[in-house]
């Protein structure tokens, strides 16, 4: 797999702070590479503070491609990066005890993650095993497309 990798993030309202704590755990690893996140999961990422209040730092800031809000076609955004092969992996923290108004759009991202063979955690756990993977340094290690795609796209009508 690729050395730096670009890596969505995503999180409902009340999900936001988990993602954030995740976030701040895993800065090391994540500053090596390319994220992408919707608006204001992206704002708050960018506007993380390490350090003391003197010293704080933002190493994040400017760093995070920020697209629209969920709700607003960001989830959209990050759907068809996934389809065009422009997103490594994707974390989603959502809030499964809530129905969003854009559910439509929360349950397009996680098909096409699927459908797409993209590295896909909605929860720290399996966030933490993804972005820790040994996989990830290993130069022979590519992702494949599953056959479905090329059958679909090659399909008679």
């Amino acid at each position: 797999m690729k050395e730096t990798l670009n890596i969505a993030l995503v999180a409902h309202d009340s999900r936001k702070n988990e993602l954030l704590d995740w976030v701040r755990f895993n800065a090391d690893l994540l500053s090596k590479h390319h994220l992408y996140a919707t608006g204001t999961t992206g704002k708050l990422i960018s506007e993380l503070k390490f350090g003391t209040e003197e010293g704080s730092e933002h190493p994040f800031e400017g760093k995070v491609t920020r697209l629209l809000s969920g709700p607003l076609g960001g989830d959209q955004q990050i759907g068809a990066m996934l389809a065009e092969g422009k997103i490594d992996m994707l974390i989603f923290f959502c809030d499964n005890l809530a129905v969003q108004g854009h559910q439509n759009d929360v349950s397009a991202l996680s098909r096409l993650a699927s459908l797409y063979n993209i590295a896909f955690a909605t929860n720290r756990t399996t966030a933490d095993m993804l972005l820790t993977s040994t996989l990830l340094g290993d130069e022979s290690y590519t992702r494949i497309d599953p056959d479905c795609i090329q059958q679909y796209a090659n399909r008679k009508l």
